[in-house]
């Protein structure tokens, strides 16, 4: 006796198999992101200590639960987004309890001045230098000679002290070899403490009989200069007025032997190649 055929049915079971496997595999996708956006905001060092839990429909993210920052509920936000197949993502997440008055507190604290790379420091220098006397690896002390300030706070007072170094001196010869002069500030005291910069180098060079050339290396425009001539090395000669946003210093001599000299008290202007954090200033 032959079993009856039921094409109707087969049919129906099939079409209710190939429906289900669909809805199983967005399960098991959904779990996989959520598992995997947990897994990263638990290891994340700016979100791991926040109490978040994460949920996943048809690829759209929920989190919910509590954090300690508004830069860890952004950070947060910005892992779920980032998933691979995340549709979109429902942040309920809120702030711990005093959380808000904490940060609140935080944002009300003087904030440290950044000085930016760019800024030109005009200095003062303590005392003589020379590409006759002076010699590589020697440190030299000067004194803001203007305030820097900004957005509106001063952030380096005349009070302050800086140091700078010796980069190349170079004694020029009688007959032929040039003579070279090249200075650099490497830190800064302020308040009782001391802090690391960097800045250009300024390089200045005299050859042959009385040729000279000013210029500024490791950032900041070439060729700035002390108005006047230094070439009799007097005391005073051509300090005050400077030319262009990096002013450098001033060969010494035209002819002869003379060498480049930087009298005590001569304004030269150095350029930040990299920012200086200071803290903030005293009510």
């Amino acid at each position: 006796m032959r079993k009856p055929n039921h094409p109707v049915i087969s049919l129906t079971l099939l079409t209710a198999l190939i429906g289900f496997l669909p809805g199983c595999s967005h399960r098991i996708n959904d779990e996989a992101m959520a598992r995997d956006i947990q897994g990263k905001i638990s290891s994340d060092p700016d979100t791991r200590d926040s109490q978040v839990s994460v949920a996943a429909k048809d690829g759209r993210v929920t989190l919910s639960g509590t954090v300690k920052s508004p830069a860890a509920q952004q950070k947060i936000g910005q892992i779920a987004r980032e998933e691979p197949g995340a549709r979109g993502v429902d942040d309920q997440t809120t702030m711990e309890p005093y959380a808000e008055a904490r940060n609140a507190v935080e944002q009300r604290k003087p904030q440290p001045i950044v000085i930016p790379a760019g800024t030109v420091l005009v200095v003062t220098t303590s005392q003589a230098l020379s590409s006759n006397s002076s010699h590589a690896g020697q440190t030299f002390l000067g004194t803001p000679a203007q305030p820097v300030s900004v957005e509106g706070r001063t952030g380096l007072a005349r009070g302050a002290t800086v140091s700078g170094t010796v980069v190349t001196a170079k004694a020029k010869g009688k007959i032929k070899g040039e003579g070279e002069l090249a200075l650099a500030l490497t830190s800064l005291s302020t308040k009782g403490q001391t802090y690391p910069i960097e800045t250009n180098v300024l390089s200045s060079t005299v050859k042959g009989k009385g040729k000279r050339t000013a210029a500024t290396t490791g950032g900041g425009a070439a060729g700035g200069a002390l108005i006047g001539g230094l070439a009799g090395g007097g005391k005073g000669a051509g300090i005050g007025a400077l030319v262009g946003a990096t002013a450098g210093f001033v060969g010494g001599a035209f002819t002869g032997n003379k060498q480049i000299e930087i009298p005590a008290e001569s304004p030269l202007s150095f350029t930040l190649t990299a920012p200086l954090t200071l803290p903030p200033p005293a009510k």
